[in-house]
């Protein structure tokens, strides 16, 4: 069933980066156009500018069809065509001629990152600007630029878009990525790919006990407004959850626990990276900085948690014109997609057993019990018999597993046994 999916993760990646994204506009609309070939099933939403959810209110959109400066001497030295992240994100329209002093005032740059462009935006403060490599603005000379920005606001729609996939309970796990960033891979590219492989993943498992509902949403504003539509919803149902974000590059693993720090996911999360032995950095929640900072808010309370690689904000090439196509693998995501897999095993097999004979069963007259007594044989049954022991019906075999130190998915075929046998029931 769990078959990798080799290139084509990388390969969806490579498909949406050229698109200029912002949390409104057409860039969203295409983007998410290409993900619903790959997901027929996926509903695209949207919701007029002006509406209000919570304390915010859904922003005018934003579209931009062209921008660059031309230098004194008629040379096209910053082109928006060329890399989208050249404009501060929601610019408004500008056409003007400045002096190197007062285009100064509207170049960013990294001093210290001096080949890459950095990214900026504005989305709630009306302004415009454009963003340079250091190296870049420290060679423009004195003299008149031309400056053009050909952007639009319109009252128009703010889009997401979410798959429920229905399983034999309304218990829900949330997988939610965003899909508002333009060119840069792993954040955030490597999210919206790498959670619709996991759709795939889901649709083909059969009998699933738990159902799943996955939203490809703005950050921060589209975590908000979800939640102003969904929230009662998502509190009576979810019981696990995941923002996938920065999972596309090959160094180590990072996970940022929810604000309870003790939920479904979090356990779910540790054990499957311990089990697999994976080396990953453990951050508090006070290092917070994506959609988690909604989903868990006071009074929201949802049992949200994040497996990244490289944690945004820890690596030089965030928020960067470096964070392209190069800084991400076939092979980041991929372990990144197995790793979401086994978590999706564990709450797929995370199940409370009860006994269903008073005191130990008789192995040997169900063939159960070997007849040579070998040290593999000795810990199977060594296994067999502490998972009945604690086989009380309130105990979740996520917990036993962690109380014997091996990994859920090492136990079923125990279990599987053991209710062949009609020694329990769930």
């Amino acid at each position: 069933m769990n078959q990798e999916p080799k290139d084509q993760i990388y390969e969806l990646c490579c498909n949406l980066f050229p698109i200029n994204r912002s949390i409104t506009g057409e860039g969203i609309r295409k983007s998410l156009g290409i993900l619903k070939k790959e997901l027929p099933n996926l509903k695209i939403h949207e919701i007029p500018s002006g509406t209000e959810c919570f304390d915010w209110v859904i922003p005018d959109e934003w579209n931009i069809r062209d921008a660059y400066i031309v230098d004194p001497s008629g040379k096209k030295i910053v082109d928006f065509k060329k890399n989208n992240l050249h404009v501060v994100g929601y610019s408004e329209p500008v056409d003007d001629v400045l002096t190197l002093d007062e285009l100064s005032k509207k170049l960013y740059s990294l001093p210290e990152q001096p080949d890459a462009i950095p990214y900026i935006t504005s989305y709630y403060k009306r302004d415009w600007g454009f963003c340079i490599s250091d190296n870049e603005k420290r060679k423009l000379k004195d003299g008149k630029y031309k400056v053009f920005i050909d952007s639009k606001f319109t009252k128009g729609v703010m889009n997401y878009a979410e798959l429920l996939i229905k399983g034999k309970s309304d218990d829900e796990v949330f997988f939610s990525t965003y899909i508002c960033h333009p060119s840069m891979a792993n954040n955030e590219l490597s999210g919206p790919a790498l959670t619709t492989y996991l759709a795939k993943y889901i649709q083909s498992l059969e009998n699933k006990r738990n159902s799943y509902r996955l939203v490809f949403i703005p950050e921060t504003i589209g975590s908000v407004a979800y939640l102003s539509k969904h929230i009662n919803t998502l509190k009576e149902r979810v019981i696990a959850g995941f923002n996938i974000t920065c999972v596309g590059d090959n160094n180590n693993f990072s996970y940022l626990p929810s604000r309870n720090g003790n939920t479904l996911s979090d356990r779910v999360a540790l054990h499957v990276l311990d089990h697999l032995e994976l080396d990953y950095k453990k951050y508090s929640f006070l290092d917070r900085g994506s959609d988690e900072r909604q989903y868990c808010y006071p009074g929201v309370d949802l049992p949200i948690a994040s497996i990244m690689r490289s944690k945004y904000g820890t690596y030089d090439e965030y928020h960067t014109s470096l964070d392209d196509l190069n800084f991400i693998s076939s092979e980041g995501l991929n372990g990144s997609y197995d790793t979401y897999i086994k978590v999706i095993e564990c709450l797929e097999q995370n199940v409370r057993y009860k006994n269903k004979l008073l005191c130990e069963p008789q192995l040997s007259k169900r063939g159960l019990y070997p007849s040579l007594s070998i040290k593999e044989s000795n810990q199977h049954v060594e296994t067999m018999m502490n998972l009945l022991t604690y086989f009380d019906g309130d105990t979740d075999l996520l917990l036993i597993a962690e109380k014997l130190d091996k990994p859920i998915w090492e136990l079923t075929q125990i279990v599987k046994i053991l209710k062949e046998h009609d020694l329990i029931i769930n």
